[in-house]
């Protein structure tokens, strides 16, 4: 049986980036952008990972530049930017996409496993998996990374 820990990403400094990586781990895998309007969520992804990481949770950011081309700079550009503007310490992909034929295929497998809710509409759509490697549930971009239904569901998951 397939599970997340199945797919391999490579991280935004060029190096593999295995989920296997993170096996026993709750993982929060979101795609970002830096020129959209949901980028402020960074602020709240970072506390998420800062609160939950010692307990086993992972955030894992995938830039994207599928929507409107919100993502448009280079890797080490991104990197720069979600440093200094927001901080970020959790792991980071280089750019994919997140939609379509030629979406990555983690992306292509948890809509087969969950459906149209795991189909990213916009940036910083957010996946949930479990510490099995489980798909457990999707959060459309407008809910924000503190929210009462995300972090329970996180809760759940430790």
């Amino acid at each position: 049986m397939t599970t997340a820990y199945d797919f391999d990403f490579t991280a935004i400094d060029g190096s593999p980036l295995p989920l296997k990586k993170f096996a026993g781990e709750a993982l929060l895998v979101v795609n970002v952008a830096s020129k959209c309007g949901y980028t402020p969520q960074y602020t709240g992804l970072q506390k998420l990972y800062s609160d939950y990481h010692p307990r086993g949770f992972e955030v894992i950011g995938v830039p994207c530049n599928q929507f409107l081309w919100q993502e448009p700079a280079k890797e080490t550009e991104i990197a720069a930017f979600c440093a200094v503007q927001y901080s970020v310490t959790f792991p980071m992909t280089e750019k994919e996409r997140v939609k379509g034929g030629k979406a990555h295929p983690f992306y292509k497998w948890m809509r087969e496993q969950l459906g149209r809710a795991a189909h990213p509409a916009w940036n910083f759509h957010k996946l949930l998996i479990g510490k099995q490697g489980q798909p457990l549930a999707a959060f459309p971009s407008r809910v924000e990374p503190l929210d009462p239904k995300l972090t329970a569901a996180i809760e759940a998951a430790l």
